[in-house]
């Protein structure tokens, strides 16, 4: 074990932002709920670090079912996986004016090591532009080496003023991809592809509904010239920001130098992306599905998808019915993601909430007369809805249908309610009054300033989480001009 006096951590931040402070961008209910699920569903604890957590197998399972799925994807686009280091030089975060300014508030700085003061303070990274930029830049000479397409499954630390478990950790686990081309073009379809990815991920695998569109330059990534973001609606009408895609034109090519010679030998700085998503997105699946119960997790990247619980009174019928529920367990481990429940000192009643809390899409109820009669129950976690006596024949397809039914009445369900929790403004007015009544999205013809958006959000608490586009035209709210562009507003985590 290293000596704890060899490594010196200045935290830049003159508040104490080490303090967990659970009731961030929530009222004090639904944070209890939030809470609650996660330390009983045993997600996540707190760590003896404030400001950091713990994940748990369960947690971290799902979080390794999120992270194959988007990994795939990834690759499928032709990125490669690299890995950099979590340390950065400070005087790299300072080549880039922006970037610094962004960041600077959140750094955690390795002042010293071995036992003595560092020549260079060291940042422990809250983002890789830096120093993967300066190795873009060995990298990179001709236009033969563009696309350059680089994605990173890392830790990071940002020193938050006020932490939630999953939401915003001082330490949390993400990917981020970067990437190089030799067209402002190329760029610009890639940050919109990856974009797309995400929305791919969030739609398809976590089953949340998401809005896609452009960040305003008040809620621009430090350094980017375009952000685009996908926001997902929770369960108490607030916004979550699920995933970020930037376009960061020439900024950080010229800060690192990173040229190339194109095909008519002429030297130009490169154009880059990048883009990201965290264990963030576990929070979403928290508060996008999950109920009074407990969780409801989507079958795709649930850890169990089935779980199935064996019911008995006697020694003679626990004996028997084990003996069948561990042979269905074993015929169905191949294609689906099983586990039998054969606890002893519990019972039936306490294992069915045990497993609801957890968020297991599909349980299994098998007793000795289900084995007489060669069926079983099925229960749904979402609607606790009971198929009695389902046959125990082909019950492998059965479940693997059911279990592509039940993604879809998830998402079904998160999209029927921002639906319900969407309207519209057509004045400053309307926009406060909705924005004040009850959480929701709020639509509106925007073409305001910075300070405009600023104002909105001190009367309201709200702010623009996307700018979209319209087929027609409309009104600004605010300067009533004609417009295109729409502004989603809602309060937000």
């Amino acid at each position: 074990m290293a000596d704890s006096q060899n490594l010196e951590v200045k935290i830049d931040n003159p508040e104490d932002s080490s303090q967990w402070q659970e009731n961030e961008g929530s009222s004090d209910e639904n944070s209890k709920w939030y809470t609650k699920t996660i330390l009983q569903s045993e997600l996540a604890d707190y760590s003896p670090v404030k400001g950091c957590m713990v994940i748990r197998p369960y947690g971290y399972a799902l979080w390794e079912n999120i992270q194959q799925a988007l990994d795939k994807m990834i690759k499928d686009t032709g990125h490669q996986n690299a890995y950099f280091p979590l340390f950065i030089p400070e005087s790299f975060l300072n080549k880039e004016k922006e970037h610094v300014e962004g960041f600077a508030p959140e750094c955690a700085v390795v002042t010293h090591g071995g036992g003595k003061k560092l020549e260079e303070p060291l940042i422990v990274r809250p983002t890789s532009e830096t120093i993967i930029n300066y190795m873009f830049a060995k990298w990179i000479q001709s236009w033969r080496d563009l696309p350059l397409l680089i994605n990173q499954w890392a830790n990071v630390v940002r020193w938050e003023l006020r932490t939630r478990l999953f939401l915003r950790t001082t330490e949390f686990l993400w990917q981020e991809g970067h990437t190089a081309h030799a067209s402002e073009e190329c760029a610009r379809n890639e940050a919109a592809k990856m974009l797309g990815v995400y929305e791919t991920l969030a739609k398809e695998f976590l089953a949340l509904p998401v809005l896609t569109g452009e960040k305003t330059a008040n809620e621009r990534f430090a350094g980017a010239v375009n952000t685009y973001a996908i926001e997902a609606m929770m369960r108490d009408g607030k916004a979550l920001q699920a995933g970020t895609s930037h376009y960061l034109g020439q900024n950080f090519a010229k800060a690192f130098d990173i040229k190339f010679q194109n095909a008519a030998s002429q030297i130009e700085y490169a154009y880059q992306t990048s883009w990201g998503v965290s264990t963030r997105l576990i929070g979403a699946v928290i508060m996008g599905h999950g109920d009074s119960f407990g969780l409801i997790l989507p079958p795709k990247i649930a850890p169990i998808q089935v779980v199935i619980v064996p019911i008995y009174k006697t020694e003679e019928e626990k004996v028997m019915v084990l003996d069948a529920c561990s042979k269905l367990a074993n015929e169905l481990k191949s294609t689906l993601r099983i586990h039998l429940d054969d606890r002893d000192g519990h019972t039936p009643g306490f294992k069915f909430n045990h497993w609801e809390q957890k968020g297991v899409p599909v349980r299994l109820n098998i007793g000795p007369k289900d084995i007489a009669n060669n069926c079983c129950e099925v229960v749904l976690r979402i609607d606790g809805k009971k198929i009695q006596k389902q046959p125990l024949a082909d019950l492998k397809n059965y479940l693997t249908e059911l279990l592509d039914q039940e993604q879809k009445r998830i998402y079904d369900r998160a999209l029927a309610f921002r639906t319900e929790n969407t309207v519209w403004a057509n004045s400053m007015h309307e926009l406060e009054e909705k924005l004040n009544s009850h959480n929701c999205f709020v639509q509106a013809f925007w073409s305001g300033s910075t300070e405009d958006e600023v104002n909105i959000k001190q009367n309201t608490g709200a702010t623009i989480r996307v700018l979209t586009k319209h087929d027609k035209k409309g009104s600004c709210i605010k300067t009533n001009s004609q417009t295109n562009t729409v502004a989603i507003f809602a309060k937000a985590y």
